[in-house]
């Protein structure tokens, strides 16, 4: 596929999961592809190598989400190294469980500084790059706007302060013709959330199709909204999520 030929990404957190999922996705639909790691570099050089071997380009950035300077610093990289940048998509993130009374300011600074900061950084650095009717697309969840069960008030927070900056951003930069948008993943078979872990079956009960998703389920969604043919959607949340809050 074509699709995206001669467009340049970067993927935030794309070593591994839904990030490394949809660098490939995009490398397979004619995107170059840059992503950050923050740790696992040999995770990060396998997803590049996998890019390259389908004739596109790839750039391994290493950045804290947690950093602004270092976040910055990478979507600078990445338009220098291409020559442009055309989508971002944010989908750095970190899990939090625990009920309000086991919360510690730590914890607390850490679950906004990588849900939140991070994507506002990000994509405030993105726009200064982006041409007309370019793409931010961020990595949200279904627990943005139905939490089941006790002990993810903060991740759900985190998730849902996404929807109202996809919103605002998408006016801002409408003028321009760039889209901005949030999917919602569910249940995905990942090592955040695995289809064989203990809260699996939990999970599945919940689901009007009960099974865990794939990684590559919500990367095409996002390559979608990356395409020409999602250039009249923005400002809004789509869930993928087996119809967990149906």
């Amino acid at each position: 596929m074509t699709t995206l030929a001669g467009k340049k990404a970067l993927v935030t957190g794309g070593s591994r999961g839904i990030g490394a999922a949809t660098a490939l996705r995009l490398a397979q639909d004619g995107a170059d592809v840059a992503l950050t790691y923050e740790h696992a570099r040999d995770k990060a050089e396998a997803v590049a190598a996998q890019i390259r071997a389908l004739g596109r380009k790839a750039v391994v950035l290493q950045a804290d989400s947690a950093d602004p300077a270092a976040l910055t610093g990478a979507v600078d990289k990445a338009a220098a190294e291409f020559g442009g940048l055309d989508i971002l998509v944010n989908n750095a993130g970190i899990w939090h469980y625990g009920e309000v009374g086991s919360w510690d300011l730590k914890e607390i600074d850490a679950i906004i500084a990588i849900n939140v900061r991070a994507v506002i950084v990000a994509s405030q650095a993105a726009a200064k790059h982006l041409p007309d009717g370019g793409r931010i697309i961020t990595t949200g969840s279904c627990l943005a706007e139905r939490v089941m069960e006790p002990g993810i008030a903060l991740y759900a927070m985190s998730k849902a302060a996404l929807i109202g900056f996809t919103k605002g951003l998408a006016r801002d930069l409408g003028p321009r013709g760039i889209t901005v948008n949030i999917v919602h993943p569910g249940p995905t078979d990942t090592d955040m959330n695995p289809a064989d872990g203990e809260h699996a079956e939990g999970q599945r009960a919940k689901m009007a199709i009960p099974r865990y998703g794939k990684a590559e389920d919500i990367a095409g969604l996002v390559a979608y909204l990356a395409s020409e043919e999602g250039r009249f959607i923005t400002g809004t949340g789509i869930a993928i999520d087996g119809g967990v809050n149906t």
